[in-house]
Parts: structure tokens; sequence; C-alpha cells
């Protein structure tokens, strides 16, 4: 007869061990071990594959795949397009996570309106009712006769339903609502969500059907369940954002079947989310004209350059220990830069408070974005304004150097045809420019960081 035992799971790195602990012996996290109910067989009792130890199956020559062409399925936003790479692929296994509230219902909802002009879409929801989801289709403007809505939790009868109607396209909201009946664990448990997973993953690859699946996330912002639930799917879409603006991210951070540095950039109204086709006049527009701490800088999202505004603000401090302060960028990295400008440019911020926010809540990592800031944290201490047609890009070094960055050219292009008329840049890259961009606009080459302020300004 068969018997059942705890073993604790880690959420983050899928460490096993039989008694709880504080902290997972493998990754060092703390409060991440959850139980796991597992029914094991008696000795003698488990038997894999045929008998006699012959296996039914084969392995494939590579000159015996097909290699058509992947199909595509067009959702009918291009930013959700261009972040999935040009469009759902067919079979595939597409991860949906985000904040509560930051869009994710809504954004599947209305792909289901454009996709059920030729397609079947079969929605499954375990956190809404029939009612609720026509509600919010009315509000949405969603009206299809090829969109069917299926509430319940149960994944193998879920399955089941897939296999016998094969529909086009199947979202799943959310996986941690699912429930897989032959596990004693409450739905949302990390054995639940992992098992789950695989289910859908064996039906849409079996059938050759996409799946979308909803996923949460915890107080962290990571997503919540096992780390193998983001192995097993093929794409990793994050919706990132503040629920107080308007205006949504989705960023792709695992894709098989595309790019991983690509963004989608939405506004969310009344009726649903709107692409953002223009998203550097967007992030640009607003700013005030003539005021010190300011300055413009062009980052890389994928194959496209988008402007962005970095204020700074630099006051007296009124405590002993300064305080510093960064929003949308690396607060270790903002450490640096003061560092760097107190010993290379004699600025010094030791008895002043330093405020850094990148406006549109945007969350740029790129160290092209090291030279912008410093010119902010100048500007605010001087208290003098920068040009306002000027834009600044490059990496500092902790000599005071300004080092090259990638695509140049492109983000100069991207300034120019926004209106600016001067443009600051590494003089490595100043080799790469050609003279029909230099035409365009006014390239100044730097070296350092010490002297940049005072070319702009001259």
């Amino acid at each position: 007869m068969a018997k059942s035992k705890s073993v604790y799971v880690c959420s983050n790195c899928g460490y096993e061990t039989p008694k709880w602990l504080g902290q997972c012996p493998e990754c060092r996290e703390w409060n991440t071990l959850c139980e796991e109910i597992r029914t094991v067989s008696p000795a003698g009792r488990e038997k894999s594959g045929p008998a006699g130890g012959v296996s039914s199956f084969r392995a494939l020559n590579l000159s015996e795949i097909k290699s058509d062409r992947e199909v595509r399925y067009k959702t009918g936003l291009g930013e959700l397009d261009r972040v999935l790479g040009g469009g759902i692929v067919n079979g595939s296994l597409v991860l949906l996570s985000g904040d509560p509230g930051i869009g994710k219902s809504t954004i599947l909802l209305q792909i289901c309106n454009y996709l059920c002009e030729d397609k079947t879409v079969l929605y499954v929801s375990g956190e809404e009712s029939y009612t609720q989801i026509k509600l919010r289709a009315q509000r949405l403007n969603v009206t299809t006769e090829n969109l069917y809505i299926l509430c319940q939790t149960d994944v193998q009868q879920i399955g089941e339903f897939i296999r016998q109607n094969k529909p086009d396209l199947v979202i799943v909201d959310s996986i941690q609502t699912m429930n897989f009946t032959e596990l004693q664990s409450s739905p949302g448990s990390v054995a639940q969500v992992r098992e789950s997973t695989n289910v859908f993953l064996h039906v849409a690859k079996s059938l050759n059907i996409p799946i979308i699946i909803v996923g949460h996330v915890n107080k962290d912002g990571n997503i919540a369940g096992p780390k193998v639930l983001e192995h097993i799917v093929d794409t990793v879409l994050y919706f990132e954002g503040d629920r107080n603006l308007s205006f949504r991210i989705l960023r792709a951070v695992k894709n098989r079947f595309g790019s991983t540095n690509e963004i989608g950039v939405f506004e969310m109204l009344d009726t649903g989310l709107r692409e953002v086709v223009n998203p550097s006049e967007m992030l640009i527009s607003g700013r005030p004209n003539n005021v010190s701490g300011i300055c413009i800088t062009s980052v890389m999202e994928g194959s496209r350059p988008i402007l962005a505004e970095v204020q700074a603000l630099v006051t007296a401090s009124g405590f002993g220990n300064p305080r510093r302060m960064s929003t949308g960028f690396d607060y270790n990295r903002l450490a640096m830069i003061i560092a760097v400008l107190e010993k290379r440019t004699g600025y010094y911020y030791s008895n002043s408070d330093v405020y850094v926010n990148i406006v549109g809540g945007l969350r740029i990592d790129e160290p092209a974005l090291d030279l912008t800031i410093a010119l902010s944290l100048i500007s605010s201490l001087k208290d003098i304004p920068l040009p306002d047609d000027v834009i600044a890009f490059g990496e500092i070094g902790l000599a005071g150097e300004v080092r090259g960055v990638s695509c140049c050219e492109q983000r100069i292009i991207e300034a120019a045809r926004l209106g600016f008329k001067k443009c600051v840049v590494p003089r490595h890259n100043l080799r790469e420019i050609t003279k029909k961009t230099l035409n365009m606009i006014e390239v100044i080459g730097v070296n350092n960081v010490r002297r940049t302020f005072e070319a702009i300004n001259e």
C-alpha cells in the first residue's frame, strides 16, 4: 500500500530536505522551503519502461528532423509582437507575470478580440466567474464568437478538454490557482505549480497549440512558485511600471524564439491598454525648461533607441550622513559616479543629499547612462541648467574617462529626429559616425568627465 511523506522543497533552487530549515543550505535564501506531500510506492513495485528493459523510443538524426518555418500568430498589438519576436509561436508555452492590477488579464483579453477573427481561443480562468469575465470583456469592447470561457481549476480535466476541442490558442489565468488532484498540497504551492505547468507543457508540445499562462509575483517582485517554472516555459514576460502611473513596460527576460532585449510600451486607459508607438517622445514630453539637474539620454532597448529624461537633485544635508536615493537606476552605480566626480573632477557631495530619478517609471541598467547622471549631478550642484537641446550618453570609468558605447549612431539619429541640436558622445565612438549623421546634429566627443560640463555650456 502506498505511503505519504513530507518533503520540504526550496522554491528558489529546488533543494529538498526531509525537515524544515529557515535557510536553504544550497542557495542560502531564507524562508524558501515549502512542504510537499509525496506518495511512495512499496519497494519492488516501481517499474520504468516496458518489460525486459527494452526502450520503446529512439533518437532522431538531425537530418531527419523537419525544419519548416515556424508559424507565428500576430496579436494585433505591435509592441507585444515585438517583445515576442514577431508573434506567438505555434506550440510555445509563454509565462506572463507582473504585479497585481498591472494589466496582465487586460492585455490577454484584448488580443483575443484580434485573434478570434480567424482562430478559436480558450480562456481558462481560475480566479473569475463567467459573469466577471463578461463584464470585463464589455468594458474592453471585446465582442467575438470564437472566444470560449472555461472556469475550471483541475489541470487534468482542462488538459483533456483541450485535447478534445483543440483550440488554436489557450490562455490560463492564473497558474497559481490550478490544482493537480493527485497531489495533497494546496493550489499555489511549489509542487502544484510545477506539476500544473508540466501538464500544460505536454499539451502544448504534443498538440502544437500555443498556451499563455499568467503567473503571480511575490512581495520581492519575483515569480511566485518554484524557480523551475521559468526553466520549463519557452518565454517569460514581465509587466513593469507603477500602478499609480498610466504607462506600462512589457519586457522579455527569456525568449527561445526571439531577443530578450526588446521592450513594449503601453498606456493604461479606461478602455484597456494602448500601445505607445513612439516611447521616446512620450518619455521626454512635459519636461521643464531652463531647470538645473535635468539631462536627456539615449538608451538601447533591443533594436531601437529610446530617449529618457534623467533628473538629479543635490541639496544641503541636514544630518551627519548625507542621503543617497535613486529611482530607476542602480544605487551602487550612483555611489560610484559620485565617488568619481569627487576624486577626478573636484565636485564634492560629502555634505549634500543626492536624489536621482528616471522619469516615466523606466528602469535602466545600461552603463551608457553614466555620463548623463554625472552631468545632471554637476548641473544640480552648480545650479546651472544644461541647454534644452543637448543629449549625452557614455560610460564612465573609475579614472574619470568616458568609454565608448554600442549603437552610437542609432542613438544620435533618434536624438536628431526629435529635434536635438547637440549630442555629447565618447570620443572613441566618433570614428563610427558617418558624415550624413554629422550633418544632422552637432556631435561633441569627450575623453573624460572633467571638461564635459564646460564644453556643453561653451
